[in-house]
């Protein structure tokens, strides 16, 4: 295979932790999640939107919450740059992750990497899932994602703020809006290098919790967004491959 298949993900962060391994049994998970979000849905409380939830929205749910959320303005402050990423050194509370894989050679695997990102493939992650896919990647749309994790559902809400599309390079970055359970930017770019013809997925994001139980639940919240990363790169890797 010419191009690795391992996701290396760079916390920049100013304290650096690693998360140990463990094992919870199902039930525990979902009494914890099932604890958590009552407590999240409490008066006074800010539960960003109602985010969380036990079982799945349904599609009227669904087209309900992407209508709501559709004049919700962007939350979170100038962060990154298309171009260049990190603007410096991240506000306090913010930590910053950097991601680059190869994922194909070619300008085909280039081609094919590009319709993967208008078909939102990056995030088909089985987890994971844009709850508006015919979303187009223009500057101001709005970008539901569906999100499973730990016996619990949730829906947020991020807005495109820059897009490119050249030859040689296609991308966006996003920002978290109100409806949202992190604050932060993020940016997706696949490019094309015509000296090595490598094909490269770049995801970098510079955010921190907003929502009581992401930052009750800290570590795995970023045991999430690592998860989300790795499989982020595989799930285009494959796409490519076909």
């Amino acid at each position: 295979m010419p191009f690795p298949a391992t996701v290396v993900i760079i916390p920049v962060e100013t304290v650096t932790f690693r998360i140990r391994s463990f094992e919870v049994s199902p039930s525990t998970r979902c009494v914890a999640a099932s604890l958590f979000s009552r407590s999240a849905q409490r008066p006074g409380s800010r539960d960003t939107g109602s985010v969380f939830r036990l079982f799945r929205p349904s599609e009227d749910e669904k087209l309900k919450l992407l209508t709501t959320a559709r004049e919700t303005p962007v939350s979170s402050p100038h962060l990154l740059t298309l171009a260049d990423g990190a603007l410096g050194t991240p506000p306090k509370g913010f930590v910053h992750d950097l991601s680059r894989t190869e994922v194909g050679r070619g300008l085909q695997a280039f081609e094919a990497a590009r319709n993967a990102f208008l078909r939102w493939q990056q995030f088909d992650l089985g987890w994971v899932q844009v709850l508006n896919p015919s979303a187009e990647i223009t500057p101001g749309q709005l970008v539901g994602v569906e999100v499973h994790t730990a016996c619990l559902w949730s829906v947020v809400f991020n807005r495109i703020v820059e897009t490119v599309d050249r030859p040689t390079q296609f991308g966006f970055m996003y920002a978290t809006t109100a409806r949202h359970i992190e604050q932060g930017q993020e940016r997706f770019v696949v490019e094309f290098d015509p000296a090595t013809e490598a094909v490269s997925y770049l995801i970098e994001a510079v955010s921190r919790p907003r929502h009581p139980l992401a930052r009750l639940a800290y570590p795995f919240s970023r045991a999430m967004q690592h998860r989300f990363a790795r499989d982020s790169h595989d799930r285009l890797r494959r796409y490519i491959m076909g």
